[in-house]
């Protein structure tokens, strides 16, 4: 169990980071612009964070946090996301009845569009939204220079400073772990293929920025400032959750009576894990729960997606969440009343 948190915490940690680099570099190499431009979206916001949280898996819901931890997603983007998402239950659900689960997939996402609108149209005050956000993500004049500087990079390479170094052997050895199979699903192709190409993206911004960039940005605000919170909270969360699924037996939680087993299931929604989640899309599976339940339980969880947001804003998870559980919630019983 333990070599397995540690590989799973280390995954999910990597690709956070990574992510992190890209937008820090998208972010300087552009001025700040590209930001700028993306925050005044709102719409494409709803719609980017939408179709990530639809693809089936956790990927696509770190990258929005990872946006949102530098204050370019807004609340109810991150909402939307994470009603859309299923995590890695939409693999389970495309195989069992992928006719049901096309159609469920279609609800999420635009009932992840309609709330995580209603949300930002009712949290008006900047301030809420700012509260959230990372602060010290800030460009300077002095920071937009060439990234391209042959010269320069074979400079920095020979005069590798400690923390250039230690982020590109970081980096290196998780990308050789993944090439081994020691971390990532062997059984996903597409999610290691992801990884790879990430991680060398990552490993190509490391070895080609400026060592000021490096220092001010990757080192200290990234690796420094951010990675430590989210490995720790991350797998502190993969701990307790695998404890508490290893030695309580969910299915003896589900009560007789439908509204129980709603309640249940949007309880157990909050649990940020990929894994007890199933016990519902195989009981609907089977003809034990209505599609009200299953559609309940996927509104409320998102796998492994909110891992990263403990890290970054405690507060930030449980809002998300508990706006998650109310929709689930509110949509199951609606489903429970009409009979479906």
């Amino acid at each position: 169990m333990v070599i397995e948190v540690l590989q799973e915490g280390v995954m999910i940690t990597s690709f956070v980071f990574v992510m992190m680099l890209v937008i820090e570099y998208l972010n300087v190499l552009t001025a700040g612009k590209w930001r700028e431009a993306f925050t005044r979206m709102r719409l494409g916001q709803y719609l980017l964070g939408a179709f990530l949280g639809a693809v089936p898996g956790c990927l696509g819901s770190f990258a929005v946090v990872s946006l949102y931890a530098h204050g370019i997603m807004t609340l109810g983007a991150i909402v939307t996301t994470m009603i859309a998402s299923s995590g890695d239950e939409a693999f389970v659900m495309f195989a069992l009845f992928p006719g049901t689960a096309l159609k469920i997939t279609a609800i999420l996402f635009a009932l992840g569009l309609c709330v995580g609108w209603l949300v930002d149209r009712l949290v008006k005050k900047p301030g809420t939204l700012k509260a959230l956000g990372c602060e010290g993500y800030e460009v300077h004049e002095a920071e937009i220079e060439a990234f391209w500087s042959g010269t320069r990079i074979l400079s920095q390479l020979r005069q590798c400073t400690l923390a250039r170094g230690t982020l590109c052997a970081a980096l290196g050895l998780f990308l050789f772990a993944l090439l081994v199979g020691r971390v990532g699903s062997t059984e996903q192709d597409w999610v290691r293929i992801t990884l790879l190409v990430s991680s060398a993206v990552g490993l190509f911004i490391v070895t080609t920025v400026s060592d000021h960039f490096l220092e001010e940005h990757l080192w200290r605000h990234v690796a420094r400032k951010h990675v430590p919170r989210i490995f720790l909270w991350t797998m502190g969360a993969l701990v307790v959750t695998r404890l508490l699924t290893q030695h309580a037996d969910m299915e003896a939680w589900i009560q007789q009576g439908r509204l129980a087993v709603l309640i249940v299931a949007c309880l157990i929604g909050i649990i940020p894990e990929s894994g007890p989640h199933l016990i519902f899309v195989t009981m609907y599976a089977k003809g034990i729960v209505p599609l009200s339940v299953l559609l309940a339980s996927s509104i409320v969880q998102d796998g492994h997606g909110m891992l990263p947001m403990l890290a970054h804003s405690r507060r930030g998870f449980v809002v998300v969440k508990a706006i998650n559980l109310l929709v689930g919630f509110a949509v199951g019983l609606i489903g429970l009343l009409g009979q479906w």
